[in-house]
């Protein structure tokens, strides 16, 4: 049974969170991404609570500017030492100061945030798990050299823009809903890769995105990790130096390999920031591979936690 709760934190913010199995466990923390919530983690929230499946305490917060989540107004507030400030403190209240999450698993957007945190302080998780979100290393190179995903990645300009929260809102969020099938004319994809979007799971987004949608946005405003366009250097003016790249904790890869705003280009070289590196590649899954592929994802989280100790 999945639990809801508002959880205020010590600088502030209160984070919308849901849950499964009683505190005291290991805890796993799912970090979700954009446009979606922290439902989208429900299934697993219950699969990895169940005793069988390691019988952990798994939390996934909505994050800052989602559903219930305080949504500061400034793009300035969704920086990225603000967003893991946020999942430190909901740590510290999951798991104490002392004791690390078994893992920090996230997609998209939430692994942006999870890249962040587990460069910045590792001693808080043991494992990291990344769903379809690009390692900055791997993601700054190929936006500076890579034609393909410079072109990918045009729809961040688009999300960037002053309107768009009215753009994306409009005709019952008809452009989000686009966003989650993939059915943008200028997007082909796969013909499986949107069975998942039932019109129940339509209005659940729906509901999702009446609490707002500007501060979804305002991540993408907030980074420089982005193509350059006419006035805005973008990813061609930053340089990341190499310690704020390294990943100490053993890091599971989960990649939809039919993702085509995220291409898999952004998987290659990973090992040269992450020594203990296991990376899955899904050959028939999208961007949305946690809708679409939930029992893959599952599979491989296991797998994984269940690897010998050194």
């Amino acid at each position: 049974m999945i639990e809801t709760w508002l959880q205020a934190l010590p600088h502030g913010i209160t984070l919308s969170c849901r849950a499964a199995g009683p505190r005291g466990r290991p805890v796993l923390m799912f970090l979700h991404g954009f446009p979606e919530g922290a439902f989208v983690w429900d299934a697993l929230l219950e699969h990895f609570a169940q005793a069988e499946n390691g019988g952990y305490r798994c939390v996934a917060p909505n994050l800052r500017g989602y559903e219930r989540s305080s949504a500061p107004p400034e793009v300035k507030d969704y920086r990225a030492k603000f967003l893991v400030q946020d999942i430190l403190a909901l740590i510290d209240s999951e798991c104490g100061a002392d004791t690390p999450l078994a893992a920090l698993v996230a997609h998209d957007w939430g692994g942006a945030v999870a890249w962040n945190l587990a460069n910045q302080q590792p001693a808080r998780l043991a494992n990291l798990v990344i769903i379809n979100s690009p390692h900055p290393g791997t993601f700054l190179r190929e936006l500076q050299r890579n034609p393909a995903q410079q072109a990918a990645s045009l729809y961040m300009n688009a999300l960037i823009q002053e309107d768009a929260e009215a753009v994306y809102s409009a005709n019952g969020f008809e452009k989000l809903l686009a966003v989650l099938s993939a059915s943008q004319d200028e997007t082909p994809r796969p013909a499986h890769s949107a069975d998942w979007l039932s019109e129940p799971v339509k209005q659940t987004y729906r509901e999702l995105w009446q609490h707002g949608v500007r501060g979804g946005l305002n991540y993408y405003r907030a980074s420089p990790l982005r193509p350059p366009r006419a006035g805005d250097p973008a990813a061609n003016a930053i340089q990341l130096p190499p310690q704020a790249l390294r990943i100490d904790r053993p890091t599971l890869v989960i990649w939809g390999q039919q993702d085509h705003a995220l291409l898999p280009c952004l998987t290659d070289g990973l090992e040269d920031f992450i020594p203990d590196l296991t990376l899955v590649p899904l050959p028939e899954a999208s961007h949305w591979v946690v809708h679409e592929a939930p029992q893959r994802v599952m599979q491989a989280i296991s797998d994984f936690l269940a690897r010998p100790g050194p």
